[in-house]
Formats: C-alpha cells, sequence, structure tokens
C-alpha cells in the first residue's frame, strides 16, 4: 500500500503544479487582458482546487502511514536534528497544508468575487502564492531540505 501512495502522491504532484500553472497563466492573462470570466474559467479554478485537495488527501493518509514519518514521531528529539526526518515530519506537511488552505481560499474568494476583473486578480494572487510555497515544500532531486526523485516508481 505504501508503495501505491508514493507511486500516487508523486504523480498528482505533477497533475497539481500543471493545473496551478495554467490556472495562474489563464487568470493572469484574464486580468490583464479584461476579458469576461467564463464558465471555463471556473472550471479551472474548481479543477485546480479538487486535484490540490485529492492531492492533500494522498499526502495526509501517506504520512501516517509512512515509516519515515513513524520514525520522526517515535523519536523526535534525536529525529528532529536530522534536516530530512524534520523536513517530512513537519515542513512538507505544514506548508503543503497551507499551500491548500491558500488555494481553497483564493478558490472561494474568487467564486464569489462581484466583477470578472476581481475573480481573475484574486485567482492569480492566491495560487502564485500558493505555487510559491507548493515549490519549496516539494523535495526536489536538487533540494536542500530533503531530495527525491522527479517521479516516483514501483
Amino acid at each position: 500500500m505504501y508503495a501505491i501512495l508514493i507511486f500516487l502522491h508523486s504523480v498528482t504532484r505533477w497533475l497539481v503544479l500543471a493545473s496551478l500553472v495554467y490556472a495562474i497563466f489563464n487568470a493572469l492573462r484574464g486580468w490583464l487582458s479584461g476579458r469576461h470570466f467564463t464558465r471555463s474559467d471556473d472550471k479551472v479554478r474548481h479543477i485546480t482546487a479538487t486535484i490540490a485537495h485529492v492531492q492533500l488527501a494522498i499526502g495526509f493518509v501517506l504520512y501516517f502511514n509512512s515509516p519515515f514519518v513513524l520514525y520522526f514521531r517515535q523519536h523526535y528529539h534525536e529525529a528532529v536534528k536530522q534536516l530530512p526526518y524534520l523536513f517530512f515530519g513537519i515542513i512538507h506537511i505544514g506548508m503543503m497544508t497551507v499551500a491548500v488552505v491558500l488555494i481553497t481560499i483564493g478558490s472561494s474568494v474568487a467564486k464569489r468575487c462581484k466583477t470578472d476583473e476581481q475573480k481573475f486578480k484574486t485567482m492569480a494572487i492566491w495560487f502564485i502564492i500558493a505555487l510559491l510555497i507548493i515549490f519549496i515544500s516539494i523535495p526536489w532531486p536538487f533540494s536542500p531540505l530533503a531530495q527525491r526523485p522527479f517521479l516516483r516508481t514501483f
């Protein structure tokens, strides 16, 4: 089960990134061009938030089933001194949760905005902030915090 969760979490990461980048591009284009917020734009907003929520749910299941995190919780005083354990035990889950909360807030606020410009602007700002947090919080192969491959396999 753990290997399947790791794989799903790794694949879904790319869906989150792709949908966020597309939603941000779409929001910036709409905001700067002054175009109308269409049903298609609303679907992009909704699908992006949904993918982020699915990823967070997979991440929480993975977090509570990870032997890495289990070691962190059982040996907290030693593990907190080692950056990879600290990263996966606290930093990764905390920052990703914050990022998804920001996506949720941005999506919800944009949905309720009165003007099309406000909808696009709200999405762009909240989603960009969330994307920056996500980029920092992903264990890239080149990350100084913790390294993982671009795609985890079985």
